[in-house]
């Protein structure tokens, strides 16, 4: 029987200490619970098998679209469909948690300098 455990965000990001380098906090369903510290601009990208979920946890960040751009603040979400380019930028840090098939990369169809193994934290 699997050990039944919860989680507490803030220890969980206290433990974080690079930006753009999503960490896995969970899986059910073969989808991942990733927590991500962001701050600054990232790449466009996309991805192409996978929505992706943005819950903004502390702070906000603007989710760059080619269709203009989208404000998330804490405590509101937003989803990218596949298929979707998108580019998100934090002015000052924010904490995200993502929602997303565990196979998803983080910078989508680019492979660079960003691209991050998301480890279990």
């Amino acid at each position: 029987m699997e050990t039944i455990m919860k989680i507490n965000l803030d220890e969980k990001f206290a433990l974080i200490k690079e930006f753009r380098s999503p960490k896995v906090a969970g899986q059910l369903n073969g989808q991942e619970v990733k927590l991500v510290k962001m701050k600054g601009e990232f790449i466009w990208h996309h991805h192409e098998n996978e929505d992706e979920m943005f819950l903004v946890v502390k702070g906000k960040f603007t989710m760059g679209l080619r269709t203009g751009d989208i404000e998330i603040n804490e405590g509101e979400f937003i989803i990218i469909p596949r298929g979707v380019e998108h580019k998100p930028i934090a002015n000052n840090e924010a904490h995200i948690l993502l929602f997303e098939p565990a196979a998803t990369v983080n910078t989508g169809n680019v492979l660079n300098e960003f691209t991050r193994d998301a480890a279990f934290i």
